[in-house]
């Protein structure tokens, strides 16, 4: 394949590459705790050895797959009301303890499954200093402090883990808003929980949309290139064939 064509593919897979990224963020501007993700590239060159009656090779100059940047600044706080829509304010996480081991996430929006345990929307049980949060019918409305501390009408009833981690950056995605540590997380300090809140994503729309346009018109400057140079080789082709054999 042409050179220029193999630049010309590089760009667009990465163009390909950049909007799947953008729409995943546009598509979670309501998910709460939600953090904007950003693909990165790098130049890759290629020196090509000198061709007959050249004197020095030519640079290629490919895009590089360089990986997702994960933005973990906090997103802004909305009130709901709801007594176990949970919000942190401050570096940490909440715990959850899935089938996989414990995970970790920022969306705070949990409820009381038929059994009185709190539990996000995948079921998986929020925990608390103690392990699974059970909820009593003769504890009453239940109390969140801003340090974790859940209290009924019968005094207090467990205290939320919230963890932390030196390098929020290193955490995997693990599906929905759950995030996965290759070590043991660390016991947060600082961190405030505001009840009845929740931590809205960090998306910014007009943002998203800027830099979709901007990625769109990149790739279809990289497509009109692209056309040209096969609308030159067609001709090229063409004149060779019409030239009569000597």
């Amino acid at each position: 394949m042409d050179n220029t064509l193999l630049v010309s593919l590089s760009q667009q897979l990465a163009a390909y590459q950049s909007m799947d990224v953008i729409a995943n963020n546009i598509a979670n501007l309501s998910t709460p705790g939600f953090r904007r993700e950003e693909q990165t590239f790098h130049e890759y060159v290629e020196q090509l050895p000198p061709e007959d009656g050249q004197s020095a090779g030519q640079s290629l100059s490919f895009v590089q797959d360089g990986g997702i940047v994960r933005d973990m600044s906090e997103g802004p706080m909305r009130a709901t009301g709801a007594p176990f829509d949970l919000a942190l304010h401050g570096k940490g996480f909440f715990v959850v303890q899935t089938a996989n081991g414990e995970r970790y996430t920022r969306n705070g929006h949990f409820s009381l499954d038929p059994s009185g345990q709190i539990v996000d929307d995948a079921g998986d049980a929020l925990q608390g200093d103690g392990g699974a949060i059970t909820i009593n019918t003769d504890d009453g409305d239940i109390h969140i402090g801003a340090d974790g501390t859940l209290s009924g009408k019968n005094g207090q009833l467990a205290k939320l883990r919230v963890a932390a981690f030196a390098d929020e950056t290193s955490l995997t995605k693990d599906g929905g808003s759950l995030y996965s540590a290759a070590g043991a997380p660390s016991e947060a300090t600082g961190a405030e929980i505001r009840q009845g809140m929740l931590e809205e994503s960090n998306v910014q729309p007009v943002v998203e949309i800027s830099r979709m346009v901007e990625v769109m018109r990149s790739y279809q400057a990289v497509a009109t290139m692209t056309q040209s140079q096969q609308d030159l080789m067609r001709q090229a082709i063409d004149k060779l064939g019409s030239t009569p054999s000597s």
